[in-house]
């Protein structure tokens, strides 16, 4: 029997729960269409008319992430009373853990020579996202004297290199001391680049 109609982005949110685990399970290059289809139950003809490819399958599971990233941060830092470190380390935090997440990491698949200019696409547009709101962040504690950044782009250019050294080192399987200390001089380091108090920033690995 035929399904009933619905609306497109039921049956799109559908088609990329369907995939997401597959991704996972057998590698985003292993899975084919057909496995997403028979997943499903659905007539194999159904998925292109919503997606014209594999690619453009994982290409809407990664814009669905960034989204409830941005989702989640944008929540969190509307609380009251929350001070411009607070707010950085709020940032990061979420950010780490939308990549550590239910025990493996966002997109590990994708960890290889051939699937990895999808991972570096998704940080380039992480890097836009948290560009914005560690900008206004910092210059909001300049403002209120929490920071002393003479140059408010800079720090944030620094702070996102910092913050891809570390997820790399989180991909990279490196061992947990090592990771551990890597941490730690990372809060060191953005502390200092923000001209904040020493032990302002913490950034938690649970």
């Amino acid at each position: 029997m035929a399904r009933p109609p619905q609306d497109p982005q039921l049956r799109i949110t559908e088609i990329l729960n369907a995939a997401e685990p597959l991704f996972y399970s057998k590698g985003y290059q292993e899975t084919s269409i057909s496995d997403i289809v028979t997943s499903m139950g659905v007539a194999h003809g159904t998925i292109y008319y919503y997606f014209k490819s594999k690619e453009e399958i994982l290409e809407a599971l990664l814009e669905r992430y960034l989204l409830i990233f941005v989702a989640e941060v944008k929540t969190k830092l509307r609380t009251d009373n929350i001070t411009p470190p607070c707010k950085i380390q709020l940032i990061i935090q979420i950010l780490l853990k939308s990549i550590c997440r239910d025990k493996k990491l966002l997109f590990e698949f994708l960890y290889n020579d051939r699937t990895i200019h999808f991972l570096d696409k998704l940080a380039r547009q992480g890097k836009q996202v948290t560009n914005l709101l560690f900008l206004e962040t910092i210059e909001e504690g300049n403002q209120k004297k929490y920071f002393q950044t003479v140059h408010p782009q800079a720090a944030v250019n620094i702070i996102q290199a910092i913050m891809e050294s570390l997820i790399n080192a989180l991909y990279e399987k490196s061992s947990k001391e090592l990771l551990i200390y890597q941490f730690k001089l990372a809060e060191e380091l953005i502390e200092h680049v923000l001209g904040a108090k020493q032990g302002t920033i913490a950034i938690i690995i649970e």
